[in-house]
């Protein structure tokens, strides 16, 4: 299936992030790009909101499924073997961007970055209030993530857009695994997965010092 299309499950994004990391600790490529794209249709199912995140996604979970499926995929089964081989390999633009394709690494760069801003926005959701603000919510998860990497513009518009989000219940409901107390409930099963390959993702490219790949 392509990314971004179908109905959104939170299920469906629970079970790939319960199967991406393994008991050695590694991040597989093949259930984080699952995730990814059962996170796009909760994006997608939000209208054109989000677009400025969605589209960005929709490419990155791309380039990344034409590695994981090309004459190098055996490098691409892990996060881990991923990065070995890029850098073995000179294939990581460290200080400026050549003319050659995205490396791996800078794109789930960029994937990691985005999945942060949907942990804490997730997160807000499911410890607010009945009568929460999600464009407050939304807002300050933004600001304290994909903000840094955006400009002015972007930052301006992104925070106007979320003034007309839906209501908290309005979102729980966009969950479609019940009610909203069910959907709180599949939240709290689902984001100690999400925060664990961020945070596995996050340590790994720190060591390496890819956290600011151009």
């Amino acid at each position: 299936m392509a990314a971004g299309q179908g109905a959104f499950s939170l299920r469906e994004v629970l079970a790939a992030f319960q199967t991406c990391v393994t008991e050695r600790r590694e991040v597989l490529l093949g259930p984080y790009l699952s995730g990814w794209r059962g996170l796009i249709r909760f994006l997608h199912s939000l209208g054109a909101i989000f677009s400025f995140v969605s589209k960005d996604a929709v490419a990155k979970v791309q380039i990344m499924e034409n590695y994981c499926c090309g004459e190098q995929r055996e490098k691409y089964v892990s996060l881990q073997s991923m990065v070995e081989y890029e850098l073995a390999n000179g294939l990581v633009d460290i200080q400026k961007r050549s003319g050659r394709p995205d490396s791996g690494c800078r794109t789930v760069l960029r994937l990691h970055r985005a999945l942060r801003w949907l942990q804490l926005f997730l997160e807000g959701l499911r410890t607010g209030r009945e009568d929460s603000r999600t464009s407050v919510i939304c807002t300050d998860s933004y600001n304290a993530s994909l903000a840094t990497y955006h400009p002015w513009v972007v930052r301006k518009a992104a925070t106007v857009a979320f003034c007309t989000l839906p209501s908290r219940n309005a979102f729980l409901e966009i969950m479609n695994v019940g009610t909203t107390e069910e959907a709180v409930t599949v939240l709290g099963e689902a984001l100690p997965y999400i925060c664990d390959v961020y945070g596995i993702t996050q340590e790994l490219f720190a060591r390496h010092k890819l956290l600011d790949l151009p």
